[in-house]
């Protein structure tokens, strides 16, 4: 392709052109009169005069990419981005003051989408925009979720507060899938509503022994082997002493017999006492509950109560084999110990002590007649003592 030739009067036109043109570029003159930018550059320096051509302040090199009123209007470009972001940030900061969580700032953004650009409240919240849009299409969902989790929360809050703050998250749940005309419930859904709620159960540790062993008597071999299960009611037992706090800083002792089966609490005695007559009552109680004790095991542990003549020969005459357990390792009595861990726990739940001993009879006595009518048991899946022996292995195989 040739080359263009100019007139030395075009030349100097041009040249004209730009020195009386002050607001315009080079690279806006050449392009106006179709030349290139080097070509009318090199035509200033030869045709140009002092008033531009050779002033410091408006002399410019042939590749500068930007002059004086570019940079001008680049910084009122940057400063009006400046004060978009610092409003955006103004009415920001009266969603999150304590903590900027990411639903906080998609809040924000889908309230402030009016008077700026998803994506420019995106870029200055440091938000992805794909983010944001899923947040926004998932909000029916979640909103139904929030509705159904608050219906939740008040039927849990009213199983809670009917069993006085003594039920767990799996309790909880097995009554709920008790009650008709609901939607079947998972206990981890449960556990964490509960957790929104605050619900927590009590917590409360032993503190006084009450296993005293005499290595002088005698000591009967392990016929449990920590395998506190049984395939029919009245075969194996285990017993347990613990102690009832009293206000006056004085003890109230628990004799307990509960059959693994259930496990149902089918004898227990109370007295200000450890005497083996406490443990003999409780065996009584049992022994008139299921009328014979005949071939059954009762499994304790080595205090002195246990392997005392007197004991040993009760169980003979009731035809009772004793069992026990090694010594020191609570383990091996998991089932008692458990039991009584829950029921001091539940019944004094606050109070560290019962007021006195006749309110400590009372309510040791509401309390084994509730555990064996209405509270339910992780030991056997979540169903009532009572309920697991009237309706057998049967409802044990469908719970699980």
């Amino acid at each position: 392709m040739p080359s263009k030739t100019y007139t030395e009067e075009f030349k100097r036109d041009a040249v004209a052109l730009y020195e009386n043109s002050p607001e315009a570029s080079i690279h806006t003159i050449a392009t106006d009169l179709g030349i290139n930018r080097a070509t009318l550059a090199n035509w200033v320096k030869k045709y140009g005069t002092e008033t531009r051509a050779t002033s410091p302040a408006t002399e410019k090199s042939p590749s500068a990419s930007v002059t004086e009123a570019e940079q001008i209007r680049q910084l009122q470009r940057e400063n009006a981005r400046l004060r978009e972001e610092r409003d955006i940030l103004h009415k920001a900061a009266k969603y999150f003051p304590a903590r900027d969580e990411l639903v906080i700032r998609f809040r924000f953004v889908d309230d402030t989408q009016k008077n700026h650009s998803v994506k420019r409240l995106c870029e200055v919240l440091g938000l992805n925009r794909s983010s944001y849009y899923k947040w926004k299409t998932t909000s029916p969902g979640r909103e139904k979720r929030l509705i159904n989790d608050a219906i939740l929360g008040a039927r849990v809050t009213a199983v809670f507060t009917k069993e006085r703050g003594c039920y767990g998250a799996k309790r909880i749940t097995a009554e709920l899938q008790d009650q008709v005309g609901h939607e079947p419930v998972n206990h981890k859904r449960v556990a964490r509503v509960m957790k929104s709620l605050k619900l927590f159960g009590y917590t409360k540790k032993r503190k006084v022994t009450t296993t005293v062993s005499d290595k002088t008597k005698t000591v009967f071999p392990d016929l449990v082997g920590r395998k506190f299960t049984a395939d029919k009611p009245n075969r194996l037992y285990v017993g347990d002493i613990t102690y009832l706090p009293i206000a006056d800083g004085s003890n109230m002792y628990l004799a307990t017999v509960i059959d693994c089966y259930s496990p149902r609490l089918v004898g227990f005695a109370i007295a200000d006492h450890m005497r083996t007559s406490l443990v003999q009552d409780a065996l009584t109680m049992a022994k008139g509950q299921r009328g014979s004790l005949r071939s059954a095991i009762f499994y304790s542990d080595h205090g002195s109560v246990y392997t005392s003549r007197a004991f040993q020969n009760t169980c003979t005459e009731l035809g009772i084999r004793q069992s026990m357990g090694a010594i020191g390792i609570s383990a091996d009595n998991a089932l008692a110990e458990s039991f009584n861990a829950t029921m001091k726990r539940e019944v004094l739940q606050d109070s560290k002590t019962f007021a006195n001993h006749l309110r400590c009879r009372r309510d040791v006595f509401r309390r084994r007649t509730r555990y064996n009518t209405v509270r339910r048991h992780s030991w056997c899946k979540y169903l009532v003592p009572a309920v697991c022996e009237e309706c057998g292995p049967a409802i044990l195989k469908s719970a699980s």
